[in-house]
């Protein structure tokens, strides 16, 4: 028997595809499939990639060409699944010319003519780009758009800012500069929102009565009855409104998720995650003017919360919230920290724009622990550690743009699809926006 084996993304499966299998499946008599891993295709560039893997594997099953499917996670994983399985031929597209030559030393290898005129890109391609508009006074604007460079699909055609001193010389040339929300939203079908918190809800609301998506850095409004009513206008104008943690879309922290449900530390007991910086605090000491200062429970909280929630949920049966605040500005925390009791297990967060700390997340478990080092939001790595140092484990995983060109790709796919497979699910939102309303109402100072 001749066993062939073929690799591919199989994106949004089409004819040229399905012509490539069968073709490789008249190579031999047994058919194994691989098909590329999300975290994988991510290392490699592939972006844009529009299902997650389940997805992709059953439209390979679907064509019953495949005698065996497997899953490609890691570099050189060819060479071991050549060896393991037995295989004869390696075959893969004519645009890959030369690039597999190396395999010819563990099998033969074929590369076949891919069908003219077909691909995924130019499918994608052909979806309507979304115009995108900026919203906000963040230098972090400067960070988003040079990101959305990366991403097909998305254009960005101006911002909206009643101080745009941050903003890079190439987003000041844009043809579309106002301080007018009601103007830019004439020209975008949707918006990226990094305003002072005070005034997320205001903005979110017309955007969304306009018909517009919109993507907001968390938090999306400072109190439940908000989110409320803006979830239920985006649901009524059927629009996106999704939650912006950058760090949601790290492939290393979704797969430190992943293994920590999965029981590879046993039942988790704890989180305990720390955000804090100093930076932007040092640079408005001498300023009179605070107006676009996020204290440091809307900054760093919502990143802080999220594992805790993740992990735990949020059905939580006590909290304690501690806030040192500035003697000259009362709403701003230089320092919070708040600890919470689940049934079976406690969490706590850290956060601080006034107060520095180490910046790690430490997830204890039953029969381990996930330790991943400061800065935990922005990780390439993390480490499961265990009572014996043998079986300590090591992650890495490459984190480009700090998540942020994963995250405009993931939203690009909810305008398209709905928002059934956003990383940051509803529950979450509200928790979030919860415990900051409760912050405001229910702190300990000190």
């Amino acid at each position: 028997m001749v066993k062939v084996i073929t690799y591919g993304t199989y994106d949004l499966l089409h004819y040229g595809h399905i012509r490539l299998l069968e073709r490789a499946k008249a190579l031999g008599d047994y058919l194994v499939v691989g098909v590329t891993a999300d975290g994988f295709d991510r290392a490699r560039g592939k972006i844009n990639v529009q299902q997650p893997l389940m997805e992709r594997i059953e439209a390979v099953r679907a064509t019953g060409i495949a005698d065996e499917i497997i899953v490609e996670e890691y570099e050189g994983q060819k060479i071991d699944d050549i060896r393991r399985l037995g295989i004869d031929i390696f075959t893969v597209g004519s645009d890959w010319k030369g690039h597999f030559d190396y395999l010819n030393e563990y099998c033969k290898v074929v590369y076949l003519d891919r069908t003219q005129g077909i691909s995924s890109s130019e499918i994608r391609s052909e979806k309507r780009e979304v115009r995108l508009g900026l919203v906000g006074e963040s230098k972090i604007l400067n960070k988003f758009a040079n990101e959305s460079k990366y991403v097909n699909g998305v254009k960005i055609v101006g911002y909206c800012s009643s101080d745009d001193s941050l903003l890079s010389d190439e987003l000041k040339a844009l043809p579309l500069r106002t301080t007018e929300l009601e103007m830019l939203l004439d020209s975008v079908d949707a918006v990226y929102i990094i305003s002072h918190p005070s005034k997320h809800y205001s903005q979110i609301k017309l955007a969304l009565e306009r018909g517009k998506h919109v993507l907001c850095e968390s938090p999306i409004a400072l109190t439940f009855q908000q989110y409320e009513e803006l979830k239920a206008l985006a649901q009524k104008n059927q629009c996106v409104l999704m939650d912006a943690i950058k760090t949601a879309y790290s492939t290393a922290y979704y797969r430190m998720l992943l293994l920590a449900k999965s029981g590879v530390i046993g039942d988790v007991v704890s989180v305990d995650a720390v955000c804090t910086s100093l930076s932007d605090l040092e640079a408005k000491k001498d300023s009179s003017d605070w107006t676009n200062t996020w204290n440091s429970i809307c900054a760093w909280g919502p990143t802080a919360m999220l594992p805790i929630f993740q992990l735990l949920g949020s059905n939580y049966t006590d909290k304690v919230i501690t806030a040192k605040m500035d003697k000259q500005h009362p709403d701003f925390d230089l320092f919070t920290k708040v600890s919470f009791i689940y049934p079976h297990a406690v969490a706590s967060l850290k956060v601080g724009q006034g107060v520095k700390s180490e910046g790690e997340l430490v997830i204890s478990g039953t029969n381990g622990y996930i330790y991943v080092p400061a800065p935990w939001w922005k990780t390439e790595y993390f480490e499961v550690r265990h009572e014996n140092p043998a079986d300590n484990k090591r992650y890495f995983y490459q984190l480009d743009g700090e998540g942020i060109r994963y995250e405009i790709v993931s939203f690009l796919r909810a305008t398209n699809e709905g928002q059934k497979y956003l990383y940051i699910s509803e529950e979450d939102t509200s928790a979030i926006i919860k415990l900051i309303e409760e912050f405001n109402s229910n702190r300990i100072s000190i």
